[in-house]
């Protein structure tokens, strides 16, 4: 396990030697604006024995309950036989696997995993991953405005119904470049964004326009209409996508008429366990007409001078690479066990068993729809309209009370929307995957309507 060796008498000779008073006088060059104080939920230093107690404490919290928390991070059921693979010695590495001198097996695992992503986006070309779906959002954001050559305003439009943390990590990021990011509003009624609402954007200049398929809520956008206004605008369209989706629903490579021009997501839900907020990896494919402008890099299959097949980096457009100023990207790894996994689970499943899972995630979700309609008390805002796996529910009790309760009862209901969708009242989303069953599902129903009887005689 990793400890910092230094004593206090190693840091104070440390900075007696550099001619500094302190560590904060180290960093004083950086804004104050920039700096965090100290993080609340986190203790100071412990020892091991005291750091894996609060571990597995905190393990205990989770563990035997019921999970029906979503809004990007989803629970599916992952074969014994995925991490197997995964962690056997050949591809467990502390070396970042993507160096020129990577092993062929390497190489050719991400090329397989690229080929997997472009079937499933029906997109020409996809790199070798990024950190997560978030930054992978930021990285899209930043080459379309390289690649969208015609806008000059460095602005992006983006759904009101795109997960608010990757909106929040896109503006962290690309606020400092000079880049603006505008939301369009959500209609709080259907949860839908119509053409029509973005009347009011028609004849501005924007680089491109960002949709999320199914909505953070869950919601089925109508992304043919929504890709052919962006690009009647001159503006690109940057999807963001569930992979596990993409098995149901068409592709973002066939959007409109002309298909969406990058895609973009987090590949968790492809044999990557929950585990408290990561390691995660997100994904980006888009047109070949814009691969020079593509962060990260690029697997390509060749034949070497005897006719073998090979695999090597065919686009590394980096700063470790060229120039500084010509990089696409100051991304300096991908997340190479996790797409190890995932590529072992989508080899596995195939196409029909990644089907399989997406229908019987949304069938799941139609029955606790169902279910909990009946209850009085609980509005179901998409009571009718197409969902994939998620959906949003109004309580007639506080909801984040609703969600206390549920919870010590060893059911986590959902995410409290309050925070980031004021205008929806007492909402949280409700996620639904293959690993529910129908017991689970008449549990949290039959646990929902309790809690609300209970809170009303309070």
């Amino acid at each position: 396990m990793p400890f910092i060796p230094h004593t206090e008498d190693d840091v104070r000779r440390m900075l007696d030697t550099i001619g500094v008073q302190s560590i904060d006088e180290l960093f004083d060059e950086i804004p104050s604006t920039l700096r965090c104080e100290a993080l609340k939920h986190v203790p100071s230093g412990l020892t091991e024995m005291e750091m894996l107690r609060k571990l597995s404490e905190r393990a205990e919290m989770d563990e035997g309950a019921l999970c029906f928390l979503g809004a990007g991070a989803y629970e599916h059921h992952i074969p014994s036989v995925v991490w197997d693979i995964a962690s056997r010695g050949e591809f467990m590495t502390a070396y970042t696997p993507y160096q020129a001198e990577a092993s062929q097996g390497t190489l050719q695992l991400i090329y397989e995993f690229q080929s997997m992503m472009t079937a499933l986006t029906g997109l020409d070309v996809s790199n070798a991953s990024l950190y997560d779906g978030a930054s992978g959002l930021a990285e899209a954001v930043l080459m379309a405005v390289r690649a969208n050559r015609k806008s000059k305003s460095r602005k992006v439009l983006s759904l009101g119904s795109v997960n608010p943390r990757y909106r929040q990590a896109v503006e962290n990021i690309v606020t400092n470049q000079d880049i603006e990011l505008e939301v369009v509003d959500v209609d709080p009624n259907n949860l839908q964004t119509p053409t029509s609402v973005l009347a009011a954007y028609e004849g501005q200049d924007y680089a491109a326009l960002l949709v999320q398929q199914p909505s953070y809520f869950g919601q089925l956008e109508d992304v043919n209409a929504l890709t052919d206004w962006a690009h009647a605008q001159g503006m690109l369209v940057i999807a963001v996508v569930n992979p596990t989706s993409l098995a149901l629903l068409t592709p973002p490579g066939e959007w409109g008429s002309t298909g969406a021009d990058i895609a973009v997501g987090d590949g968790q839900p492809l044999g990557l366990p929950l585990a408290s907020g990561g390691p995660y990896f997100g994904f980006i494919c888009c047109k070949k007409a814009f691969v020079r402008q593509m962060p990260g890099r690029i697997i390509g299959r060749t034949v070497d001078m005897e006719g073998q097949p090979g695999f090597t980096l065919t686009l590394q457009a980096r700063e470790q690479h060229i120039r500084r100023s010509k990089a696409t990207s100051n991304i300096c790894t991908n997340q190479g066990l996790a797409v190890t996994a995932a590529t072992v689970y989508m080899s596995l499943l195939g196409g029909e068993g990644l089907r399989q899972v997406a229908l019987a995630s949304h069938e799941n979700t139609q029955s606790l729809r169902a279910l909990l309609s009946a209850i009085e008390g609980v509005e179901v805002i998409q009571n009718t309209g197409p969902v994939f796996h998620e959906f949003v529910v109004r309580t007639k009790a506080p909801v984040h009370l609703v969600i206390e309760h549920m919870e010590s009862g060893g059911i986590m209901p959902g995410v409290d929307l309050q925070a980031d969708y004021p205008q929806l009242g007492e909402a949280m989303l409700v996620c639904v995957t293959e690993t529910k069953t129908e017991n689970d599902l008449k549990l949290y129903a039959h646990k929902l309507q309790a809690v609300l009887s209970e809170l009303e005689n309070v």
